[in-house]
C-alpha cells in the first residue's frame, strides 16, 4: 500500500472506530441507565450520568438541533474537501486527527438524526457532561494543531538554516 493509501486508510479507520465506540458506549448506557440517573465511578470526581443534549458542545445552543445538524454537515464537508485538496505531503498524524474529528462529528450527528438529541454521559463534576464523540473531536483537533505547529517550526528552522548557510562575513 502506498504512503497516500495508508494515510487514507488511517483516516477511514479512525472515522469508523470513533463512530463504533461512540454508538456502542451510548447503546450500553441507554440499556443500563435511565435518563437523569447517575452511577458513581470515582466519588466526587467521575459519574456516568445519562443526559441528553439538543444543542452543540457543552450544552450550547439548546433546542437548535436543526441548526446544529446543518452546521456539523457544513464543517465536516468543508474539512474533508479542504484536507483532500491540500493532502499532498501531509503527515499521517493529520489524517488520524481529521478522522477523529469527522468520526466524532458523525457520531453525534447519528444521535441527532435518529434520536433527536445527543446522549452525553461522562460526568466530571467540574465540567459539562460529554461523550466519546466529544473526546474524539477534542483529541483530533489537538493532533491537527500539534502537527501543524511541528510543521511550521520545521519550516522556520529550515528557512533560517538556509539563510545562515548563504550568509557571508565581511573581512
Amino acid at each position: 500500500m502506498s504512503s497516500g493509501g495508508r494515510k487514507v486508510f488511517a483516516l477511514v479507520v479512525s472515522v469508523a472506530a470513533v463512530i463504533l465506540l461512540d454508538q456502542a458506549s451510548k447503546a450500553a448506557l441507554v440499556a443500563s441507565l435511565e435518563p437523569g440517573r447517575s452511577v458513581t465511578v470515582i466519588p466526587r470526581v467521575l459519574d456516568l450520568t445519562h443526559t441528553t443534549n439538543t444543542g452543540a458542545a457543552f450544552g450550547l445552543l439548546q433546542g437548535s438541533s436543526g441548526l446544529v445538524v446543518m452546521f456539523a454537515l457544513l464543517v465536516v464537508t468543508t474539512l474533508l474537501v479542504w484536507f483532500f485538496w491540500t493532502r499532498e505531503g501531509r503527515h499521517l498524524l493529520m489524517f488520524v486527527g481529521l478522522g477523529l474529528v469527522v468520526g466524532g462529528a458523525l457520531g453525534n450527528l447519528v444521535d441527532r438524526l435518529f434520536r433527536g438529541r445527543v446522549i452525553d454521559f461522562i460526568d466530571f463534576k467540574w465540567w459539562p457532561v460529554f461523550n466519546v464523540a466529544d473526546i474524539a473531536i477534542v483529541v483530533g483537533v489537538g493532533l491537527i494543531v500539534l502537527r501543524t505547529a511541528l510543521d511550521l517550526f520545521a519550516e522556520q528552522r529550515e528557512q533560517s538554516e538556509k539563510g545562515a548557510g548563504g550568509a557571508t562575513r565581511d573581512a
